[in-house]
């Protein structure tokens, strides 16, 4: 058992009582059950409370990852705390894959799954439309299994940690696959707002890196699949931007290489390396909202008109997509998303006064947040943009009686249970 601690970024101080690394899930089991409250906590990678608890947090890091593999049912099964890069660098050993990952390899699957994170890609559902089964411990001490045969799987899939501590998460699978990642840099905001879907569905997965204020979006990457070998022809110029060899940014020690060169699934989709540290290390804060597809160039019109006032705090801002799933609590919940994130500078009274006037603008578009950035909603609009709040709710009373793994994050963003 160890203090608390603050998050990766240090923008915010847990204020649990305490902070364990149980062993095995028989040590995860016992502590839920003589525990009032407790919640579990991944790699404190969420820049907000909601992993905080008034009483005990409960880390699965020092459980064995235990991965299994079952080809029959082409599905991978690992415990919770396991980050995504130590799971994807045996999938890849093993010739199989998922179909997308986040940015970071670094985030525990539990944590990761559990606050709808994505990758990026038309027809790639966020990082949880991959669950197939959740092993949780309720609040009794019991283990239970969730698969998809529950009409309560699509509740727990983005549970946000209300449900019990996620021990082991299932995901389907498929065989391994290779990606080239090219980058074009420069193309104009005119042209690719003008062609933005277009850009979107130009590959497997497509990133734009960007600032509101500029005028041009300053990197596209895309990273296309090379399913049946071929690769296809270099453009010299795309969308108005211009090819860029970057294999000397690629050395950096944090970021995997791109520079055109195909690769394994592993070593491409993830932006980061895992053995570095990722984004800005941690010298960052960072918000997100998804925005229907349809609404996506008005969204990013209005945000360029608030170019001014968001320029001077962002480091960056990338823009992605994800495909509809019918997960209750997902961003992506029955929509295809646009999914607008920024990553600032440590700036945390200017970021805080700005996020009011950015979701007013995107008020129109009735946007949903990312669960484990920073946002300025309250109960009343998240009810409302989250349409089964009321059920999730309802459920989470049933799973959790006496609110052992509720906490004050989810009293500010649900309402009272």
């Amino acid at each position: 058992m160890s203090s608390t601690q603050v998050n990766w970024a240090g923008n915010l101080t847990y204020g649990a009582l305490a902070v364990t690394h149980p062993m095995s899930i028989a040590d995860v089991q016992e502590l839920v059950a003589s525990s009032s409250h407790v919640r579990a906590i991944g790699t404190r990678h969420s820049f907000n409370s909601i992993a905080d608890t008034t009483g005990t947090l409960v880390s699965l890091s020092h459980v064995d990852p235990d991965i299994r593999i079952d080809p029959s049912t082409q599905t991978v099964s690992v415990t919770g705390g396991t980050s995504y890069g130590a799971l994807i660098s045996t999938l890849q050993s093993h010739g199989v894959a998922l179909h997308n990952t986040g940015s970071l390899p670094h985030i525990s699957v539990a944590g990761a799954t559990a606050t709808g994170t994505h990758g990026s890609g038309d027809g790639n559902g966020i990082l949880s439309a991959a669950i197939s089964a959740v092993e949780l411990v309720t609040a009794d001490g019991s283990v239970v299994t969730v698969d998809r045969s529950s009409d309560d799987l699509p509740a727990l899939a983005v549970g946000l940690g209300a449900f019990g501590i996620i021990t082991r998460v299932t995901l389907d699978i498929q065989p391994s696959y290779v990606v080239r990642q090219d980058v074009y840099r420069f193309a104009p905001w005119e042209t690719v707002l003008t062609q933005l879907d277009e850009v979107m569905a130009s590959a497997y997965s497509v990133s734009l890196l960007a600032d509101f204020a500029s005028p041009t979006v300053a990197q596209v990457w895309l990273k296309t699949r090379l399913d049946d070998g071929a690769e296809p022809p270099l453009e010299a110029t795309l969308f108005g931007g211009e090819w860029y060899d970057d294999a000397e940014e690629s050395n950096r020690e944090n970021v995997n290489q791109r520079a055109s060169v195909p690769g394994p699934w592993s070593e491409r989709m993830p932006h980061f390396r895992l053995d570095g540290q990722p984004s800005n290390g941690g010298d960052e804060l960072q918000s997100e909202y998804y925005v229907a597809r349809q609404h996506g160039v008005d969204a990013l019109e209005v945000l360029r008109t608030l170019g001014s006032q968001i320029s001077p705090h962002l480091l960056i801002s990338e823009i992605r997509t994800a495909a509809a799933d019918s997960l209750w609590m997902s961003p992506a919940y029955e929509r295809d998303v646009l999914c607008i994130g920024f990553t600032w500078a440590k700036h945390p009274a200017e970021v805080a006064a700005l996020l009011p006037v950015i979701e007013e603008a995107l008020a129109p578009f009735a946007p949903r947040q990312h669960w484990g950035k920073l946002f300025h909603y309250g109960a009343d609009v998240i009810r409302e943009r989250f349409p089964r709040s009321g059920d999730f709710l309802a459920l989470q009373r049933e799973y959790d009686p006496q609110g052992k793994f509720w906490n004050p994050f989810l009293e500010r963003t649900l309402g009272p249970r």
